[in-house]
């Protein structure tokens, strides 16, 4: 499942607008990887932890040759899968259950639920208070003269050429050297007798 597949499985369970969650989860990222990168663990209980782990510097053994090799210290991001997800995982009974047409998507059951909250979304027709009217005066209209139209100077096109095209010319291809080879003698036969 990758990121567009999440949302529109998350839009579809919870009922909500593709955008809406798109923003929701976008905002989760954003505000997971700021705290994270300052230092601080960010605990989704029953689900994942996120950390920041600083490594010293270290001597490690080349696999190959057995020899020392010297690594750098380094910074790494752990996510850490909790012991309620663990379970879950290995125990599929156990998890929840999605809404029919959730996973994969339906694009029916989207269709079916951006209806439906277009549909709530449409307020009944509310009548206003109505309001004491009360006469103003309006100003004078000021009467503008109208001026003619002046007309933009013509624009004369100057054709420009093409640059020319350069031709490249084909040299010969270098013909490799040819290699011959030298027949080498069998060695010769032993005649042997037995006595």
């Amino acid at each position: 499942m990758n990121r567009r597949e999440l949302i529109r499985a998350v839009a579809a369970q919870t009922a909500q607008d593709i955008k809406e969650v798109e923003s929701v989860i976008a905002g989760l990222t954003d505000v997971v990887t700021a705290v994270v990168a300052k230092g601080e663990p960010v605990v989704i209980q029953g689900f994942v932890k996120f950390t920041k782990i600083n490594r010293a510097a270290r001597i490690g053994r080349n696999p190959q040759t057995g020899e020392p090799v010297k690594i750098k210290a380094k910074t790494v991001a752990k996510a850490t899968a909790m012991k309620a997800f663990r379970d879950t995982v290995m125990a599929p009974s156990s998890a929840p259950r999605l809404s029919r047409g959730v996973w994969p998507t339906s694009p029916e059951l989207l269709a079916q639920q951006a209806g439906s909250r277009k549909e709530a979304a449409k307020p009944a027709a509310v009548k206003a208070p109505a309001r004491p009217a009360v006469a103003k005066k309006a100003p004078a209209k000021k009467v503008a003269t109208r001026q003619p139209a002046k007309k933009a100077p013509v624009r004369k096109a100057v054709a420009k050429k093409a640059p020319a095209k350069k031709v490249a010319t084909r040299q010969p291809a270098k013909k490799a050297p040819v290699r011959r080879a030298v027949a080498k003698k069998a060695p010769a036969a032993r005649a042997t007798s037995r006595r």
